[in-house]
């Protein structure tokens, strides 16, 4: 809230800048109302039964951690979600309540197994870095799902603001994939990522929080740019915008029409929600969840909530 406020104030100080100046100060203050928001941290019960298997390492760093939440119901080859919280690349908690409570809630009973991922940060590791820990951990709940009676081809990848670019590198570079041992998944969920063509971002005006993620020539920007990366070998994408951030949407629509060009599923689904609001309220009961839903169904994603 304090970071929206003082783009406000900041767009409202400058009332002759005028045209894409304004117009950009204006949306900062708008999108990134959700910015801090993965920094609350879950205080809510499990529903009754979830088991958390907490803090399983993928890797050696302290925050190559992962939590797994266990539906209460036993089976065999249930569905997995696994879900890579956002925050600017610099800050996050695979426990933030935007992050894990309302998915849990919603999918839980329908005995998805889910998973919540950390990964190094800004300024420890580079954005490349990061993609490398991104599919690291998700070779490593592949590896493991059966002991958790989860069918690791019934994976549905996730991730918001920052981490929805993150697992859109995922699904789009395949060299990425093969160097980790990744295996095919179902189908991934961008949840309002404005950084899926950073060279766009990198020639407009744009927020400094990029300058700390993508600073370096062009080359650079095309290596981390989902759009630039497509082809078809890429999992069905759902990429979810918020229609109150005109840059999110038009570079959603980006990765549609180059998703079309390779032949790859690619649906767009704008949302009348801020940025927080986009990964806060996915599982709340309503047509946003439900429409969501819809697209990991025609996907394969055997889950009927």
């Amino acid at each position: 809230m304090k970071l929206r406020m003082a783009w406000l104030l900041l767009a409202l100080a400058l009332p002759a800048a005028g045209g894409p100046l304004r117009d950009w100060l204006q949306q900062g203050a708008a999108s990134h109302d959700g910015l801090g928001a993965d920094e609350t941290l879950s205080q809510a019960a499990l529903p009754p039964g979830v088991r958390k298997l907490a803090d399983l390492a993928y890797g050696p760093d302290v925050r190559q951690r992962l939590d797994v939440y266990l539906p209460a119901s036993a089976g065999q080859g249930r569905p997995l979600l696994v879900m890579v919280h956002g925050g600017a690349w610099r800050l996050g908690s695979k426990q933030a309540a935007s992050v894990v409570d309302n998915k849990l809630a919603r999918w839980s009973p329908a005995g998805v197994v889910l998973v919540s991922l950390d990964y190094r940060l800004l300024p420890q590791a580079a954005v490349e870095q990061q993609a490398d820990d991104v599919a690291s951990a998700l070779a490593w709940v592949q590896d493991h799902a059966a002991e958790w009676g989860a069918n690791k081809r019934q994976l549905v990848l996730m991730g918001h603001s920052a981490g929805a670019h993150l697992v859109g590198l995922l699904s789009t570079d395949q060299a990425l994939r093969q160097r980790h041992g990744v295996q095919p998944w179902l189908a991934t969920v961008l949840l309002d990522s404005a950084a899926l063509e950073v060279a766009a971002i990198m020639r407009a005006p744009h927020l400094p929080l990029y300058d700390k993620a993508f600073s370096g020539d062009a080359a650079r920007w095309a290596a981390l740019s989902p759009t630039r990366l497509l082809t078809a070998a890429a999992p069905p994408l759902l990429a979810v915008c918020s229609s109150r951030r005109a840059t999110s949407c038009t570079q959603a629509q980006g990765l549609a029409d180059k998703g079309r060009q390779a032949g790859v599923t690619v649906q767009v689904l704008p949302q009348e929600l801020s940025h927080g609001q986009i990964n806060q309220q996915l599982g709340l009961p309503g047509d946003y969840t439900r429409q969501v839903e819809r697209f990991l169904q025609q996907a394969g994603w055997a889950v009927a909530p």
